[in-house]
């Protein structure tokens, strides 16, 4: 007596994102997984801060199950690195964008094309201390002392440009002090004052929630004071 073939159970249907299958050249970067997850960790920073950004909800998030991140990143803190890295490109690049904007305002105090070094240094203080402000978060998540020492992905290195690009404006500034000590005093102050605003300990201390003047005394004690406006 012949018997009914047996019903071949339902499949749950393999997402394309959660196969373990090696990339394709190329997939991954724009619009791929990698990107989604780095995309929805910068989304999440911004929303919750950086002590949001789990694995789990980052990866909630993308739209992928929690395994799913470790095709492209082997470890928590390389997700952690590659979002932090976001944030060191777009403050560059907000550095940069401020840069040009200054040399389209007319020649500098020498009769030079754009802003002396003093003017430009002004405004990299500007541009970091508002991205502290604006993008606390992301800010928080790109100092954090464990990524950088980590050294992920290269984080350590991506945020060494920007540090460049001061001590060599401190340099055309002070050509007779050491400027890597002298950026690095002057950094210092700024990342404690961007820290001190936050925590409200600022206008507690001062009266004031105006970082202005306290900039312009940073500025004066480590690079000299300003040359008057004529």
């Amino acid at each position: 007596m012949s018997h009914p073939a047996p019903q071949e159970q339902p499949r749950t249907p393999t997402r394309p994102q959660d196969r373990a299958r090696p990339p394709a050249d190329g997939e991954g970067e724009r619009g791929g997984l990698r990107e989604r997850l780095v995309r929805a960790g910068v989304a999440l920073v911004d929303a919750e801060g950086a002590q949001a950004l789990t694995l789990r909800e980052i990866a909630r998030r993308a739209g992928v199950s929690h395994g799913a991140p470790r095709r492209w990143f082997p470890t928590h803190l390389d997700l952690l690195s590659a979002i932090a890295r976001e944030g060191f490109a777009e403050l560059a690049a907000r550095v940069a964008d401020a840069d040009r904007e200054a040399d389209g305002t007319g020649a500098g105090p020498d009769g030079g094309p754009g802003p002396g070094p003093r003017a430009r240094i002004e405004t990299l203080t500007r541009v970091y201390l508002a991205y502290a402000d604006e993008r606390r978060g992301m800010y928080e998540l790109m100092f954090r002392h464990d990524l950088l020492e980590s050294g992920r992905l290269g984080l350590r290195e991506t945020s060494l440009p920007l540090f460049a690009r001061l001590t060599a404006l401190v340099a055309e500034l002070r050509p007779g002090a050491d400027p890597v000590t002298a950026a690095g005093a002057l950094w210092a102050n700024l990342h404690g004052l961007a820290q001190l605003r936050h925590w409200g300990s600022l206008s507690l201390a001062t009266g004031s929630d105006d970082p202005a003047p306290l900039v312009r005394a940073t500025l004066d004690a480590h690079l000299g004071p300003a040359e008057p406006t004529p």
